[in-house]
């Protein structure tokens, strides 16, 4: 299951706070009978064999006994943890022609799914024509990232690895949608980094110190610092240029976070950096962290 219960759950608020009827213009066991076996999943009603009675009874003889948005938490259809498949083929089908006739709406729909869908590298695209009208596929199209992530993700695994994997995953699904928060994410990757290599090696943390700090500290506890370079050493300019680049990079990305990240209020017009400035921040925090991960396990 690659789409989320965060992207299920958001798409499923949407479709309420926008008024959406999920079954377009057929009863909801009709549409459901487009998708699962009705008369093969139990009744939660005693008084009827399966689901297709029990929905008849509650739904339309009754149809105040459940709220619009009831299947989304039915269990029997489990659409918060199905298949990606399934859960990408009920989408389909609430704008497929024969149950959403309107072109226009069914359109509007498909780009409100996939708003959310892109987070997880997912996509509704049109597969075919039914009467001039268009058929939609799920698509995987994977997600869209930033240089250095996936090896941020191989070498940090064992840097308090639930942590940072969250992190990296949140810097995945962001970049595009969210560049704030991946500029965010960032700043946090580097800090999370450093302080777990500082814990490891016995040292004390300031509690006032800041990203730079935090990497300074880190870079001359594992001897990386322009300063522990004995001069005489071979490219030892090079090397200076590069550390030193290092530390640039790692006080552009503060920078960024305190101007754009998700961490300061902004003003209602305020507008954010771009995708590529995201890209520019992620890739640099990975980029670093790796760096330094491997510096001090191969120190160890």
């Amino acid at each position: 299951m690659r789409i989320s219960q965060i992207t299920r759950r958001d798409i499923a608020d949407a479709i309420a706070v926008e008024g959406v009827n999920w079954n377009g213009r057929l009863e909801e066991s009709e549409f459901l009978a487009r998708i699962f076996d009705l008369n093969s999943l139990p009744s939660t009603d005693s008084r009827f064999e399966d689901a297709a009675g029990d929905i008849w009874q509650h739904r339309v003889n009754n149809p105040e006994d459940w709220s619009d948005d009831w299947v989304f938490r039915d269990e029997r259809f489990n659409l918060m943890g199905c298949d990606d498949q399934v859960f990408l083929r009920f989408l389909c089908e609430t704008i497929h022609p024969v149950v959403r006739a309107d072109v226009t709406e069914a359109e509007k729909l498909s780009q409100l799914y996939n708003n959310y869908l892109k987070n997880d590298g997912f996509q509704l695209v049109e597969k075919t024509r039914l009467s001039g009208k268009p058929i939609f596929t799920g698509r995987d199209v994977g997600v869209i990232g930033a240089p250095g992530l996936a090896a941020a993700r191989e070498v940090l695994s064992g840097t308090d690895a639930t942590y940072v994997a969250q992190q990296i995953t949140r810097m995945e699904s962001s970049v595009v949608n969210d560049p704030d928060l991946a500029i965010g994410t960032a700043k946090e990757l580097v800090e999370t980094c450093c302080k777990t290599i500082l814990i490891e090696r016995g040292i004390t943390i300031p509690k006032s110190a800041d990203l730079p700090q935090l990497v300074k500290l880190t870079s001359k506890e594992l001897q990386l610092t322009p300063d522990d370079i004995p001069g005489g050493a071979k490219a030892a300019d090079t090397i200076k240029r590069l550390l030193s680049n290092l530390a640039t990079i790692t006080q552009g990305i503060a920078e960024l976070r305190n101007q754009y990240g998700t961490g300061h209020g902004k003003a209602a017009k305020a507008k954010g950096l771009t995708s590529r400035h995201a890209k520019l921040a992620v890739g640099s925090a990975s980029t670093l962290a790796v760096f330094l991960s491997e510096t001090h396990q191969a120190k160890k």
